[in-house]
């Protein structure tokens, strides 16, 4: 829980963040970094080391076997507290607040960013943490593309991949693409601006048929762009009286893929099943693809 993440984050020295970077940077190379790799990285006799490892490991920032060697491998509340000192040391975010959205892959959080002047006011954010490769490596690796031919990676290796894929397309869509701005990005985690309005899947829409449109629309911005959301649905769209914003990037493909076509045609279908089930709305996937394809 990032509630414990942040209070023992307070609670940790120099010594402590030392220790999770030697591993999180052994882990480029082991699947569990000897002990020796970490004495070499933190500079800290064998007792020393030993002496720490036991509260992280209670923590539950560190796993460990001894078979059949001694090695450690970073978890998930390490890596979170890794990306938090490098965002609070760099002024992005000075608080965090409660747990708003939860997945297989990612989890977010509300949080606040300092104002850059003193008399300013503060400023909410969204802080993402990106979870692939918790459940399993291997599924993570077969359904993702960019993992494709890496034959040794860790969990923290495909999460800050796919943390920094996702802030890159952000980037790139950013601003003529209707999308939240990106703030900061370092390993698995993002920061953005809130969102705008409310999910469509949560809303009761006053002029459907306007509003698919502008989601259309945007779509059709993102493919004129080079580029297909790939996992577009009524769950990553917020509407608000001025039009909509996509979240959740991570998956999108180019349309160079392969199965572009066909990606692009199942985010159209998905959209256009919410507003045929919940307004009644009827049209053509296949006609709209080829309308934007050809725009």
């Amino acid at each position: 829980m990032i509630d414990d993440v942040v209070k023992l984050f307070k609670e940790m020295d120099s010594k402590d963040l030392r220790i999770l970077a030697g591993i999180e940077i052994g882990m480029k190379h082991f699947e569990w970094v000897p002990a020796e790799d970490i004495m070499k990285y933190t500079r800290l006799s064998h007792s020393a080391l030993e002496f720490k490892l036991k509260t992280l490991i209670k923590n539950n920032m560190v796993i460990a076997t001894y078979q059949p060697y001694e090695g450690y491998q970073i978890y998930f509340d390490g890596y979170d507290t890794l990306a938090l000192n490098t965002l609070v040391k760099r002024g992005t975010i000075s608080a965090i607040g409660d747990e708003i959205g939860v997945g297989k892959e990612s989890v977010v959080h509300e949080a606040v960013k300092e104002p850059e002047l003193a008399f300013g006011e503060a400023q909410g954010v969204i802080l993402k943490f990106h979870r692939e490769g918790r459940t399993s490596f291997k599924s993570v690796k077969r359904t993702r593309s960019h993992l494709e031919g890496k034959e040794h990676f860790s969990w923290i290796y495909a999460a800050r991949l796919a943390a920094k894929r996702e802030a890159a397309i952000i980037k790139k869509l950013y601003p003529e693409v209707s999308v939240p701005k990106l703030l900061d990005n370092n390993r698995h985690a993002l920061v953005m601006d809130v969102a705008k309005g409310t999910l469509l899947f949560k809303t009761k829409l006053e002029d459907p048929e306007w509003f698919l449109n502008e989601i259309l629309r945007q779509v059709s911005l993102v493919y004129e762009k080079g580029y297909i959301h790939s996992d577009l649905s009524e769950y990553n769209i917020f509407v608000n009286e001025n039009g909509v914003q996509f979240i959740d990037w991570p998956q999108y493909v180019e349309i160079s893929h392969p199965h572009a076509e066909e990606l692009l045609e199942r985010d159209v279908a998905n959209v256009l099943k919410h507003f045929k089930r919940k307004y009644r709305i009827d049209r053509d996937p296949k006609d709209i693809v080829s309308e934007i394809m050809q725009s």
